[in-house]
């Protein structure tokens, strides 16, 4: 995201290749077919192909109802859930509790919950405000490993003023990410109850899940949503519906407004469309370009786009951009930006992490890639890889916006950007490749990294030495 779910812009701060993360000082979302990867002689760190979906993963359908005031939206949201680990009970975020988000006005409740396994439900506080961060569905026995079960739970989101953030209304717009409960299962871990922290930044874990969205919205305003949509419904009492089919995705975000709207195909196939304020500050076909464009330069080193749809919605300038699976709430008119939060689409969308105890695993890479088409002087990097603090670091070690984008942002941009001309550029970036294709939509960690880079051992020093990587990462 730059600015969340984080990308460049963060109250006003421009960031890495022209949003450039690197200046001195220190600033205040079904998936493309597999790409072949380069070789390499650690099978188990490049394997043949881009690794498929876990055929266990969750199935999560959302039904989203938007008030004709635009402030509030009903909802349903039904999980069919198999664990590979027993458990008792599942775990939602309820990311708009978080504490920098509801002051605004944003609050997420769960009016009920259900299924033939639900004993009951309730509330965990987690660093949340009321009626706290998590919600708990506990299940009458046991669910033991590959046993699944099906919970469905209503909810009301509140909507806030509109500003930098996940969820805002503005200018006869409404826009909300993270908008349902967000299931917060870790393959191989389990439930992720990291606390909130009162930074900009992400603390969400969630599973890669088939999902489906349909969202009721007043007749007049255009939707955008995380998905192939399909067309709108006939208008019925002052209502359209809206749908979109089956991404593999771990979140969702929506945006419905007075869009002009514009789409094409690249030329791998991947249906683009975009949606721009009538009378706003860039045309839809401009918008479209950029995004072209970016996806483009990004494919070049990065390989195939990971989603068949990309959606971008151009929301007033309130600066930055925040990024969804196969959707990007876009709030600045920036090439730049977006270029950042495209990249997220790889990084975040198609590899997954721990936001809350890696998220250099995400934003550090994003701007890493969004920098290499047009990397910044010498210089730049340098005074960025001098800062203090370590790249690695958990969300919780961070006391501001300030150490936390400098450090994860700026300092692991470059320390990737480092890396990749001490290994050489085609032997990183197939490297990167490899660690993509091997964790794609899976939860990846440092240690996943670290194997994929084992044989370039000059990136490797330079990510220890950025506190990055630890040496315990990096197979001998």
């Amino acid at each position: 995201m730059i600015g969340r779910r984080s990308g460049c812009a963060l109250a006003g701060l421009l960031l890495l290749s022209g949003c450039t993360s690197f200046a001195e000082g220190d600033p205040e979302r079904d998936h493309a077919p597999p790409a072949a990867s380069p070789t390499s002689s650690d099978p188990a760190a490049c394997p043949d192909g881009r690794a498929a979906p876990d055929p266990d993963r969750p199935e999560i359908a959302y039904d989203f109802r938007l008030a004709d005031d635009l402030r509030t939206v009903t909802g349903s949201e039904t999980v069919v859930f198999t664990p590979d680990l027993p458990t008792d009970e599942l775990v939602f975020r309820l990311v708009p509790n978080a504490p920098e988000s509801a002051p605004a006005g944003n609050r997420l409740v769960v009016d009920r919950a259900r299924g033939d396994d639900v004993r009951d439900g309730g509330y965990e506080e987690a660093g949340g405000a009321a009626p706290g961060g998590l919600y708990v569905v506990r299940l009458d026995d046991e669910l033991a490993a590959g046993e699944s079960t099906e919970v469905r739970l209503d909810f009301t989101l509140a909507i806030g003023e509109g500003g930098f953030e996940r969820f805002g209304v503005a200018e006869g717009i409404t826009w909300w990410g993270s908008g349902a409960p967000l299931l917060a299962w870790e393959p191989g871990t389990g439930w992720a109850r990291d606390p909130f922290v009162g930074l900009t930044g992400e603390t969400a874990t969630s599973p890669a899940a088939d999902t489906r969205v349909t969202v009721s919205a007043p007749e007049q305003l255009t939707v955008l949503v995380t998905g192939a949509m399909t067309s709108p419904s006939e208008p019925r009492d002052g209502r359209r519906t809206w749908r979109s089919t089956d991404p593999v995705a771990r979140d969702v975000a929506v945006a419905a407004g007075p869009f002009a709207t514009a789409e094409q195909r690249t030329p791998g196939g991947v249906l683009v469309r975009v949606g721009a304020l009538v009378d706003g500050e860039l045309e839809p076909s401009d918008l479209l370009a950029d995004t072209l464009d970016a996806i483009a330069r990004l494919e070049s080193f990065l390989g195939p786009f990971p989603y068949e749809t990309l959606g971008v919605a151009l929301l007033p300038d309130f600066g930055g951009g925040i990024e969804y699976p196969s959707m990007i709430l876009e709030a600045t008119p920036s090439a730049d930006v977006l270029l950042h939060e495209i990249a997220h689409m790889w990084f975040y969308g198609m590899v997954g992490n721990s936001q809350f105890r890696d998220p250099w695993l995400d934003e550090a890479f994003a701007t890493w890639a969004a920098a290499v088409p047009d990397p910044p002087p010498a210089r730049a990097l340098e005074s960025a890889l001098a800062r203090d603090g370590d790249v690695g670091g958990a969300m919780d070690d961070f006391d501001r916006d300030g150490s936390y984008v400098a450090t994860v942002y700026g300092k692991g941009g470059a320390a990737l950007l480092a890396a990749r001309e001490a290994a050489g550029p085609e032997a990183f970036d197939a490297a990167i490749r490899c660690y993509a294709d091997a964790t794609a939509w899976q939860i990846a960690t440092p240690a996943d990294l670290g194997a994929a880079l084992a044989e370039l051992p000059a990136a490797v020093e330079l990510l220890v030495e950025a506190g990055a990587l630890d040496p315990p990462d990096v197979p001998r």
